[in-house]
């Protein structure tokens, strides 16, 4: 469980920087002790399941380590939330109790929930987490995980050791779970920006000398281009990228931006779990995959086109259902063509762009219109239309003194090649792609003109 780990890294190294945030440090023996009086009171009043509302992310870990402790399921909800979404989120998943800050009505702050230290509270048969999906497809759902299977598969690196950690992610997600648990299990330093803002990403991998970063493959263009704006010298030595396809070219420009630094893409889920760490510098996944033996923790398998995945560290369950059955295979929703050995991504199936029964996949004409020089990223969606149901729309971004007609210009030359249906009839040049949870947003973009 969580507070085991922390207990262990305290034990060895108590001093040791545990979590930098909003101008906050606290060391390991600290979150230890913060952790120890919340699960006192969670114990002493009873709490089985408790919403965390509260903003401060030392807060926030602590809260976790001390449910895992009181064998109460805590479930982090998204930054921001005002009292009366707060409310309705925390009617929607069950919570009679939810944890905010001082000052803010609706819930129980840490104070007034502080008890006695959790070393007198008996040790759980089993502890839980609830963690919500990011929404980026539909309405965020909860996903229950056992601590123990979320544990099982981190492993401990002495290298990693007293490294210091960028937490790109809200704190909420699946993904922000895997760094935290990556790092704290390393016995590193966890270091929180003042936003998922790429900016201020930057001014905090600088100023406390960050050593790893895990993030979308939307975030690292982001961060690619601000630093093509205003060079940085940062620390990086080990570069992570998860919660999308890595497209080639992002991957390329990062190893030309950090040489020294190590490159690998993961592919997890929020319903599955981690499942596999791509160390080789390609895109895709390798098609070996689909033959690992019975004694493998994962599995793959592709059914029409899609993913699926069968993992000893998936889920529970989805919240409010009954425990998840079957025979454990998970349909992921990604899409996949089989290239070259690889296992490319080409979209998601919520995402097929039909237009007049042709589908048409957006990941691989994103990554054709991003190679266009002057393109800083793109987006690739579907738009309705009264004669073929749908049409292939792109929204651009310019690179910092790009010019715009060159760019559309460059960019139909590129799609030229693609038949009929399959070519933007619609190209806009935007400020920014609209972005969720770090990932980039299709879906909600077909509605907008």
């Amino acid at each position: 469980m969580l507070i085991d780990v922390l207990r262990t890294t305290a034990a060895e190294h108590p001093e040791r920087q545990a979590i930098i945030a909003a101008g906050r440090t606290i060391t390991y023996a600290e979150l230890v002790s913060a952790a120890g009086s919340i699960a006192g009171g969670l114990h002493a009043r009873g709490i089985v399941a408790v919403g965390c509302a509260v903003q401060d992310p030392v807060d926030v870990v602590s809260v976790l380590a001390a449910a895992s402790a009181a064998g109460v399921e805590a479930c982090v909800y998204p930054r921001g939330l005002d009292a009366e979404a707060t409310a309705t989120l925390a009617q929607r998943l069950g919570h009679e109790t939810v944890l905010v800050d001082r000052g803010r009505s609706g819930g129980l702050t840490l104070d007034a929930l502080a008890g006695s230290a959790d070393d007198e509270l008996p040790a759980p048969a089993a502890s839980t987490v609830l963690i919500l999906t990011t929404g980026t497809t539909g309405t965020p759902k909860g996903v229950r995980h056992d601590w123990a299977r979320l544990l099982r598969a981190v492993r401990r690196n002495p290298d990693k050791a007293a490294g210091r950690w960028l937490l790109a992610y809200n704190i909420n997600q699946f993904a922000a779970f895997q760094v935290l648990l990556h790092g704290l299990v390393n016995g590193a330093t966890i270091v929180v920006p003042s936003s998922t803002h790429a900016r201020d990403a930057i001014d905090a991998m600088f100023e406390h000398r960050v050593t790893s970063v895990s993030a979308t493959p939307t975030f690292w263009r982001m961060l690619l281009g601000v630093l093509a704006a205003e060079p940085r010298e940062l620390a990086l030595e080990q570069i992570t990228l998860g919660g999308e396809a890595a497209p080639a070219s992002v991957i390329d420009r990062l190893r030309a931006a950090f040489p020294a630094a190590g490159i690998s893409h993961i592919y997890a889920g929020t319903e599955f779990g981690s499942v596999v760490s791509v160390r080789d510098g390609l895109s895709g996944l390798p098609v070996s995959i689909l033959d690992r033996d019975e004694s493998a923790d994962t599995h793959f398998k592709v059914v029409d086109g899609e993913l699926h995945v069968r993992s000893r560290n998936a889920m529970l369950g989805y919240q409010g259902q009954d425990a998840a059955a079957g025979d454990g295979w998970h349909a992921t929703g990604d899409l996949v063509e089989e290239r070259d050995g690889r296992l490319h991504f080409v979209g998601r199936t919520v995402e097929i762009i039909n237009v007049g029964g042709a589908k048409i996949h957006p990941l691989p004409l994103e990554e054709l219109i991003a190679s266009v020089p002057g393109v800083a990223a793109a987006v690739v969606y579907g738009r309705p239309n009264a004669i073929t149901g749908q049409i292939v729309a792109a929204d651009v971004v310019l690179d910092d003194g790009a010019d715009g007609d060159a760019v559309l210009a460059g960019v139909r030359a590129a799609c030229a090649d693609q038949p009929a249906a399959g070519r933007p009839r619609r190209i806009r040049i935007v400020e920014a792609l609209e972005v969720r949870g770090n990932k980039t947003v299709r879906t909600a973009l077909e509605a907008k003109p």
